[in-house]
């Protein structure tokens, strides 16, 4: 059993092997890139609890809708943190007291039932890539893929198939740089290749938004896609992955159908 609390944007309560991974949690406050709200700012039309009893906090990146410092600073700095090297960056800063980095290839244990390991996600820049996660539960076999950028790792093949994807389904563009967030053009192929029971989507979704964007680069965001044509795709390629919109702040329990302990 899988339990998921989606907080909106790239927050995530992932309930796995006995233990609570609090992964890119954006919490309290606005988001703004730079200390600059009028090129972009996020505000929260619904505040939602902050969770309790968290065994470890998991950045995928260092950027600001993944280590929110709002929320990092709010949070206590005993809970353990396991992070991309830029995002270690920022919790280390903050003064967290149990910090352990994560490169591509590096795992986590949290005692003998949850494995994470940290898989290559998105470029940021020419010179750095941050972090996509695999969390497996070592006494059900059940694993979870987490990736909030649509960039997939080709080492993924070997944890393959994974049971459940926290991927976008839906791509975010902007004027002339493309597309920064992958949904569609990469979702059918990864979710081939994965053979998951279950695809939980992140960006926009089937959900009413509580989240509300301005300044500059909040009105040039534009989202591309569907969900039902990505259901249709997979219908025609006879795929049996259920794609499973989640509400913000609800707790969510996912059953998936028992797999092999051994995954890697």
């Amino acid at each position: 059993m899988v339990q998921l609390t989606w907080f909106d944007n790239n927050s995530w309560l992932i309930e796995l092997g006995g233990k609570r991974v609090l992964v890119d949690p954006w919490l309290v406050g606005s988001l703004v890139f730079g200390n600059a709200p009028w090129f972009f700012k996020g505000e929260r039309s619904t505040l939602l609890p902050i969770p309790e009893e968290i065994d470890l906090i998991l950045l995928s990146q260092g950027l600001d809708d993944h280590a929110h410092l709002p929320t990092l600073q709010h949070l206590n700095r005993s809970i353990p943190v396991a992070a991309s090297p830029n995002g270690a960056k920022v919790v280390e800063g903050l003064g967290y007291e149990r910090v352990t980095v994560l490169g591509h290839g590096d795992s986590i244990s949290l005692g003998d039932s949850l494995e994470i390991t940290a898989f290559p996600g998105a470029p940021i820049g020419p010179l750095l890539t941050e972090n996509g996660y695999v969390l497996q539960d070592l006494t059900t076999g059940t694993s979870l893929y987490y990736e909030p950028h649509g960039y997939h790792s080709p080492q993924l093949q070997r944890f393959a198939p994974i049971d459940i994807l926290i991927i976008p389904l839906l791509s975010l563009t902007l004027p002339v740089v493309g597309a920064f967030v992958r949904g569609q053009e990469v979702a059918l192929d990864i979710i081939k290749q994965l053979q998951p029971q279950v695809v939980i989507p992140t960006t926009a979704g089937e959900h009413e938004p509580t989240t509300e964007y301005s300044g500059v680069l909040g009105s040039l965001v534009q989202v591309e896609g569907t969900m039902e044509k990505l259901r249709t795709a997979l219908e025609e390629l006879k795929l049996s992955s259920r794609i499973m919109p989640l509400i913000p702040g609800n707790a969510v329990s996912i059953d998936v159908q028992p797999r092999s302990v051994s995954l890697s």
